[in-house]
């Protein structure tokens, strides 16, 4: 018996989906023709097969191996291949992970096999899923488009902020090692962004790259004023440290000491030379400073032993002169406060904490000695009941001469002469009182 043998068409390739899709709404299920291939075609006498399409039927190859059924079933089953591929179509649309571009394109060659593709099947039905298919690829595109464009805009628009703030730092910024990382991340955050077009990215890439050259020759020029600057300082302090070295030697105790005070505030206003000529120099200046006040202070250690031995002697002679009896030979005791007096000047200084105290009890007794002898003086004094006498005359003349011009209606010459008589009766009663306490 002779072999038969199946004359069938190739269905077209489908492309392997990219991602990039738009879901798709569902769509009703096209009908599996393996299931039952007689309803959708058919197989004559002679063996030629035949499939039902909205034109009538069509012959879409032969079968002569077998039992009609089976070529029926052939053919059936080469549908079911395409309606798988569409099947699969629709899925990556809907699950979003196809390239909508390429979903198109294959759906459209489908679609356009259809017309002579050798297979029994729901060809109306087939070719409406397609339409959907490409109705739907067409709006994924759409959206991806526009999502494309988004994006886009989205890039454009951060690197614009970050060369904005790139040129802020670079015209304003000194704060130079923080800036000069700000624009490193810049730089780095930039490199991640994707989606520019080439015109627009040329273009803000040359703004930044400009204010990176600002900011580094602002740096440059900052950092080579700054190398001037720490040069000035650095003879400016090698000046003021052979001046500390050459006072070190100095026995002009107050006006060195004033002086190096000096040194310090002009070394501050001298600014920063660099770090290791700097270092060097203020150990020298803190050594010439420290060789100056240490010789200072064992001098003033000496002194002060010696104004503590002079206070202790001055205190001895204190002792003695607060003893003096002034009721007694005021003359006497006079005598011995001069002679105590004389030591007095002879012993030297104290020290200065200790002056107050000890010339104010040394006051204290002058002055006791000093009202004793006024006292005998005044007690002493002939004169004393005659200037009593006399300022009471006075009292007596004022008093009768505002009497007198009261009684004539001098009001004014009454008061005035009433204010004179007030006058001498105070100075009446302090020479009255003189006289009493002799």
């Amino acid at each position: 018996m002779p072999s038969a043998v199946a004359k069938v068409a190739h269905a077209a390739p489908v492309a392997a989906p990219v991602p990039a899709a738009a879901p798709v709404d569902a769509l009703p299920p096209v009908a599996v023709a393996s299931a039952d291939p007689s309803k959708w075609g058919r197989v004559d006498e002679e063996g030629t097969v035949y499939v039902r399409t909205a034109d009538g039927e069509r012959v879409v190859g032969s079968w002569q191996a077998g039992e009609p059924e089976e070529g029926l079933a052939h053919f059936a089953r080469r549908f079911d291949d395409i309606r798988t591929e569409v099947e699969l179509l629709e899925t990556r649309l809907a699950s979003g992970s196809g390239d909508p571009k390429h979903a198109a394109t294959n759906a459209k060659h489908i679609k356009d096999s259809l017309a002579e593709a050798h297979v029994v099947g729901d060809l109306v039905g087939l070719q409406a899923r397609l339409d959907q298919v490409i109705a739907h690829a067409a709006v994924a595109l759409d959206h991806a488009k526009h999502a494309r464009d988004e994006a886009r805009a989205g890039s454009v628009a951060r690197k614009e902020e970050l060369v904005t703030e790139a040129e802020q730092l670079a015209e304003e910024s000194t704060q130079w090692k923080v800036a000069g990382d700000r624009l490193r991340q810049i730089l780095d955050e930039w490199k991640t962004i994707k989606g520019v077009d080439r015109k627009t990215d040329e273009q803000l890439w040359r703004r930044f790259s400009k204010a990176r050259d600002t900011f580094n020759r602002r740096r440059g020029s900052h950092f080579a004023d700054l190398d001037r600057q720490r040069s000035t300082a650095k003879s400016r302090k090698q000046e003021l440290v052979d001046e500390a070295e050459l006072l070190s030697e100095s026995d002009d105790w107050g006006p060195t000491a004033a002086r190096y005070k000096e040194l310090m505030l002009e070394w501050k206003a001298a600014g920063r030379a660099p770090k290791d000529a700097d270092d060097t120099l203020w150990q020298r200046f803190r050594a010439a400073q420290d060789k100056f006040f240490s010789r200072r202070s064992s001098v003033f250690d000496e002194r002060d032993a010696e104004f503590a031995q002079n206070a202790k002697a001055k205190e001895e002679l204190l002792a003695e002169a607060e003893k003096i009896n002034v009721k007694g030979d005021l003359d006497a005791a006079r005598a011995q406060l001069h002679k105590i007096q004389e030591k007095w000047e002879l012993i030297g200084k104290v020290p200065r904490e200790r002056i107050r105290e000890l010339e104010g009890r040394m006051r204290a007794v002058e002055e006791k000695v000093r009202t004793a002898a006024d006292a005998q003086w005044r007690k002493t004094d002939p004169e004393a009941e005659a200037r009593a006498a006399q300022f009471r005359e006075r009292v007596e003349q004022f008093e009768a001469q505002a009497a007198k011009a009261r009684a004539a209606g001098d009001k004014r010459r009454a008061e005035q002469a009433e204010a004179q008589a007030a006058q001498w009766r105070e100075w009446l009663a302090a020479a009255e009182q003189a006289v009493a306490s002799r």
